[in-house]
């Protein structure tokens, strides 16, 4: 486990990253972590009393990376951008999995699972994070939904979220 302190920051116009808040894992922690690496990879521990887990940490260059801080864990630790936080990690190697009731109701559609199938691994387990994510049975079912209703329709996962928030869903 390395334990360091961060500050939090966000990215003002940095592409798909803008408006990100972050904090920076510089490429002596990162090495601490995991040796020798330069690409993307995940992380347990806690960042102030917040527990995380298979989080990603993402390179920014250079040996440098950045931990993303989602609303989930903003929530968590009560923190915004320019605040310090005491931030404890080390590798997190547990299997991601694919939510279970997500792989059965693509079975019942042939073209969203084929095309559910045919992205990325990473994809496919961002999908599935966001539907365990769901803090009732009821967004949970409505978030499996819209994910096999979107991939029949050819839809990427920012295309399925704009369509529903349009159609007020």
């Amino acid at each position: 486990m390395v334990i360091f302190t961060a500050i939090l920051q966000k990215f003002d116009k940095k592409g798909e990253k803008t408006g990100w808040t972050y904090f920076e894992v510089p490429a002596d922690i990162a090495q601490q972590i995991k040796a020798d690496t330069r690409v993307s990879f995940r992380v347990k521990g806690k960042i102030d009393e917040f527990s995380i887990k298979l989080v990603a940490l993402i390179p920014m260059g250079e040996g440098d990376f950045i931990l993303p801080i989602n609303a989930q864990i903003r929530k968590g630790i009560r923190k915004t951008d320019g605040a310090s936080v005491q931030v404890s990690l080390e590798e997190d190697k547990s299997e991601l999995t694919i939510s279970p009731e997500l792989l059965i109701c693509l079975e019942d559609d042939a073209v969203a699972s084929k095309a559910f199938h045919a992205m990325p691994k990473s994809h496919q387990f961002y999908y599935s994070k966001w539907i365990e994510s769901a803090k009732t049975i009821e967004t949970k079912t409505k978030r499996i939904a819209m994910t096999v209703q979107s991939l029949a329709m050819g839809m990427d996962y920012g295309q399925m979220l704009r369509y529903f928030r349009d159609l007020g869903k």
